[in-house]
């Protein structure tokens, strides 16, 4: 055996021998003659022998046959293998999947009404008569049909009727349970609404893709065009460019402009949500940009000239004329319904808005609503006697501009059992009572209180905001954050100042100066984010103190929902309309209404006690307190008038029901916001006017009268002293006692007159330096040792 086979044999073997020592000259053995010879040293040796350790025993018999598995070239091999079988399962799948033979007039006809019902199961409407007209291509101006596919799939003249990234993106979305996040290409897009249903499965999705190659093979692309514009759903009930362009422009396809082919080219990615005369401000801004989107394309491809393109301005398309049969409100109770089962599609099987429509709309759903008939039928009623039968627009044209919504809800189910939308839905298509683009001016405010409360926030000098805090009522009184003015001194209505008042005769008188400088004690960032965990929507909204007098957006629904979880104890309130909605090939569970602990108890039930006070010795008192209908029913509430008298609120509620009401003014032709003074021969329409009054003549036709607020909370007027102190007739000078005292001390003899009780009465501002001693809501106590003002130290000034 060689000396390299020796090496080797030794090295398998898991040792090596150690190197022999050179020498100079051989050394010969003690009586021998015979040499020892030496070789070089194993190169390595040392790292072979610890490889051949550690690779030793079972550990390294494991290792070794994981890398001889896992070879590159195995590796490769299978690689290759999966690829082959799925080209394999792929030209089968081609082989057998046959395109369908269908139709437009049988796909028409396999479309549904959809039956809606009120809770009790009685039906309400019937919606889903098809609105489509087939067009031939060459009746569509050929820069219109150039629009769309700028707008979805500008490779379209070139591609093979396919988009291997979005449908594979398609293909995971779905495996993962995300559904459809778009990328199809608008030969997908015809044959899923031409041939195929609108499920998310992977075997649909398979079969689109290869009906669209065999499509694209057999027909031109112009009939491939025809087909999607004439298939598609744009919103309004309008399938097709036809019935589109007369739901939108009240023209035919062939007289569509680029620009309004443009707006029906964008609709297609969100129809309802980017209906302009539907849309929140967030849908107006992106079907805007989408429109521009979409011209941009058109030049970028060199289907429009640049000249051309620079002088389009965006012009809203003309207001919708509603579907034959949802007269009254019935129009507006399933268009909120609708809404509401295209947002729970979206959320549930993340698929994109259009296709969830495409879902919704003539697919023969039974949606049963949670309407009470009779509360319906009672709210109607009110809004009949207490506002449109004492409108005169033949003798006062501000009167034909006045809009009423409103929406009521059940707090402890989140229910929506009676909703008002507007006149009718034929004469007027916004739903006022979901609309979004008034200000809720001072109803605001108890979302200022509830954020101070649960914040435990403080005043600038360091005193707890309480019901009994005093705050500076001076109108135009310039706003402080830690000593510096922030730029902010808002007027109080009729510019009236109150001086040194309590947070609760504040809320009462609404005094926009206490609020706007509560709303920077607080800090403006809190107190948007106790807006939104109470339903508002506070996306984009910035964090400025302008906010604290309701200058956001803000609709009856939402307000409703607002009040709902305040009267809830602060446990979240998502307004539903929807009870049940079935179909025979989709369960959809609908999210339950009432939702987690979003403002501690004691918070939102302090609140509710200061906003009883609003009613009996507030904005709302005459309508509400006094009405001879409420019977002792206990209330809670708050008005609101904004600027310029645009918007008039009143939101209310009992123990068992919550009802949002608001007032809009808007012209009649433009639909422009514009002021209400004067309306209804008042000089000015406020919150405690007709909508309060709206309000009371609904709301004590059908709550329990009986029902009790069960209040954890040791603040506001709820839990202030039973005793009715005697109004003083003339102003006092007397200086605050220990003692309770039932009288007010008077800032101006000449103007303020005595409070009924003692939840409104102001303390006095004294010619001392000293802060009041006596809170004039506080209880009598016999310990002398007690402070009875001591909710007043957190005096701000």
């Amino acid at each position: 055996m060689g000396r390299a086979e020796e090496r080797r044999a030794r090295q398998r073997g898991g040792r090596r021998a150690a190197p022999r020592r050179s020498s100079a000259a051989p050394s010969a053995a003690v009586g021998g003659d015979a040499p020892t010879v030496v070789g070089p040293p194993v190169t390595g040796g040392r790292a072979a022998a610890r490889r051949a350790a550690k690779g030793g025993g079972k550990g390294g018999d494991g290792k070794g046959r994981i890398r001889r598995l896992f070879t590159w070239k195995k590796i490769l091999g299978t690689f290759l293998g999966v690829c082959l079988l799925g080209i394999g399962g792929f030209i089968a799948l081609y082989l057998y999947v046959d395109v369908p033979d269908n139709n437009a007039a049988a796909q028409a006809a396999q479309r549904q009404s959809n039956v809606y019902k009120y809770s009790d199961g009685a039906v309400l409407a019937r919606d889903g008569k098809v609105n489509r007209e087939i067009v031939d291509l060459s009746k569509v101006p050929k820069k219109v049909r150039y629009t769309f596919v700028a707008a979805e799939n500008k490779s379209f003249y070139h591609d093979s009727g396919i988009d291997l990234k979005g449908t594979a993106r398609g293909l995971l979305n779905t495996l993962m349970g995300k559904g459809a996040q778009g990328g199809s290409t608008i030969t997908q897009q015809y044959v899923k609404n031409y041939y195929l249903s609108q499920e998310q499965t992977i075997s649909r999705k398979l079969k689109e893709m290869v009906i669209s190659l065999k499509v694209d093979r057999q027909m031109s692309k112009d009939d491939i065009l025809a087909g999607y514009i004439n298939t598609s759903y744009y919103g309004r009930g309008a399938y097709g460019i036809q019935a589109a362009a007369q739901a939108y422009y009240r023209v035919d396809a062939e007289k569509l402009s680029v620009a309004q082919g443009a707006y029906l080219a964008a609709l297609l990615q969100a129809p309802s949500q980017y209906d302009w005369h539907a849309a929140s401000d967030t849908g107006k801004r992106l079907v805007e940009a989408r429109w521009n989107y979409v011209l941009d394309n058109m030049v970028e491809e060199g289907w429009l000239d640049k000249a051309s393109r620079q002088a389009m301005r965006f012009r809203p398309p003309l207001e919708p004329k509603p579907t034959a049969g949802l007269a009254g409100q019935k129009g507006y109770l399933v268009e909120l319904a609708n809404q509401q089962l295209i947002d729970q599609l979206v959320k549930q099987e993340g698929i994109p808005r259009s296709q969830a429509e495409a879902e919704v709309v003539d697919q023969g759903w039974t949606i049963t609503l949670n309407i009470d008939k009779k509360k319906q039928a009672q709210l109607e009623k009110a809004v009949k006697a207490q506002l449109t039968s004492k409108l005169d627009p033949k003798k006062r044209k501000v009167d034909a501009n006045v809009q009423a919504g409103a929406v009521s809800v059940d707090p402890k189910t989140g229910k929506v059992v009676a909703l008002y939308g507007g006149v009718d839905y034929f004469k007027h298509y916004t739903s006022n009572a979901t609309r979004a683009d008034y200000q809720p001016a001072s109803t605001f405010k108890p979302v200022i209180l509830a954020a101070a409360l649960e914040e435990n926030a403080q005043t600038q000098d360091g005193k707890p905001i309480t019901a009994n805090t005093i705050y500076d009522g001076t109108s135009k009184r310039p706003v402080v954050d830690n000593g510096s003015k922030v730029g902010f001194a808002p007027e109080n209505e009729d510019d009236r100042n109150y001086g040194d008042i309590t947070v609760q005769t504040a809320m009462n008188k609404s005094v926009n100066s206490v609020f706007a400088q509560m709303g920077v004690d607080v800090g403006m960032k809190n107190v948007l984010d106790v807006a939104g965990k109470l339903g508002m929507d506070t996306t984009n909204l910035q964090a400025v103190p302008a906010q604290t007098l309701g200058t956001m957006g803000a609709s009856p629904l939402q307000m409703a929902g607002v009040y709902a979880t305040l009267d809830n104890h602060g446990k979240q309130v998502t307004p539903s309309i929807i009870k049940t909605a079935e179909h025979n090939s989709k369960a959809v569970t609908m999210p339950d209404p009432i939702g987690e602990q979003v403002i501690s108890r004691e918070a939102a039930d302090s609140v509710t006690s200061v906003l009883t006070g609003v009613v009996d010795d507030g904005t709302a008192q005459q309508a509400v307190a006094n009405n001879p209908k409420r019977d002792g029913q206990k209330v809670a509430g708050k008005t609101g008038t904004s600027d310029d008298n645009k918007s008039a609120w009143f939101t209310g509620y009992t123990p068992d029901l919550v009802t949002s009401v608001g007032l809009f003014g808007e012209d009649e032709k433009t639909r422009a916001q514009t002021k209400m003074y004067g309306a209804g021969g008042e000089e000015r329409v406020n919150g405690g006017g007709f909508p309060a009054e709206i309000w009371a003549a609904y709301m004590f036709g059908v709550t329990n009268g009986d029902a009790e607020f069960d209040l954890d909370t040791d603040q506001g007027a709820a839990v202030q002293p039973t005793w009715t102190p005697t109004p003083t007739p003339t102003p006092t000078t007397k200086e605050p006692t220990e003692e309770p005292t039932t009288e007010e001390p008077s800032e101006t003899p000449t103007t303020e007159e005595p409070s009924e009780t003692p939840t409104t009465e102001e303390p006095s501002e004294t010619p001392t330096t000293e802060e009041p001693t006596l809170d004039p809501t506080a209880q009598p106590t016999d310990d002398p040792t007690l402070d009875p003002v001591r909710p007043g130290n957190g005096q701000q000034r």
